[in-house]
């Protein structure tokens, strides 16, 4: 147990390789801890013999955030901490993707979090000690996103409203966002080409590997730790150094192969 016991801690996405980490990285912190997404789990969420809570919604639908919300206050009384960590995009090309399903990227992504906040704030501001929310961004939404623009671009929107909302809801909520970088998962490894692509792609990072899941969840309890207690309005990038352009590594081929 830690610093978290007894606290009331909100993951929407929790059900994902990322949520999983985040909720089980507070679960042994002694957290309370409701996780959400469209459908149940057929595992539950769990570490260390603890387990979190599950709730099915569809956080695009501002009635059905709000019951979460209303569901976590009737079960628990308090608020203490949201992780906006629900998000993403399959690949669409620009020039031909509906406008249906931009509207709903742009829901999920940045929309969702945005109301889920608003709809929070007054239970996450009525506590002693200042509430917290996290925001789980992109490095998509620091850099171009071919493939995927408007997952990018809402991204970005949630880059710039987690300052803002850190600027007016301070002190009595603190808002900070991740830029999340390239994240292992087991079941994305054909996306890179299969384990020889995969191991290719890792290996460009200055890390020379792509991030755990475990990685993001250690971010997450670093920015609601008591070391982060003045940390408002921040953007921690956890993308192993960054992507070195790939230029740099074109050129170096081409060099050893003379």
């Amino acid at each position: 147990m830690g610093e978290h016991q007894g606290s009331v801690v909100v993951v929407t996405g929790g059900a994902g390789h990322i949520g999983r980490a985040i909720c089980g990285a507070f679960l042994r912190e002694g957290a309370q801890v409701v996780a959400c997404g469209r459908t149940t789990p057929s595992e539950p969420i769990a570490s260390e013999g603890r387990e979190a809570v599950f709730y099915a919604c569809d956080l695009r639908d501002p009635e059905q955030s709000q019951g979460l919300v209303d569901f976590v206050i009737d079960q628990y009384g308090t608020l203490d901490v949201l992780i906006n960590n629900a998000g993403g995009s399959p690949p669409v090309d620009a020039a031909t993707a509906s406008p249906r399903l931009t509207e709903k990227i742009i829901a999920l992504n940045l929309t969702a979090p945005l109301v889920l906040a608003q709809q929070a704030y007054a239970a996450l501001a009525k506590g002693d000690v200042p509430g917290s929310i996290v925001n789980i961004a992109s490095v998509s939404g620091a850099r171009p996103s071919p493939g995927t623009a408007a997952y990018g671009a809402a991204k970005a929107g949630l880059l710039s409203s987690t300052k803002s909302l850190a600027m007016e809801w301070g002190p009595e909520i603190r808002v900070n966002a991740i830029i999340v970088g390239l994240v292992h998962n087991d079941a994305g490894v054909e996306h890179y080409g299969g384990a020889e692509g995969f191991q290719r792609v890792a290996e460009m990072l200055p890390l020379q590997r792509m991030a755990d899941p475990e990685d993001i969840a250690n971010a997450v309890l670093l920015l609601n730790s008591q070391y982060a207690s003045y940390i408002s309005g921040a953007t921690l990038e956890v993308d192993g150094g960054g992507e070195v352009p790939v230029f740099l590594h074109l050129a170096k081929a081409a060099a050893e192969a003379k």
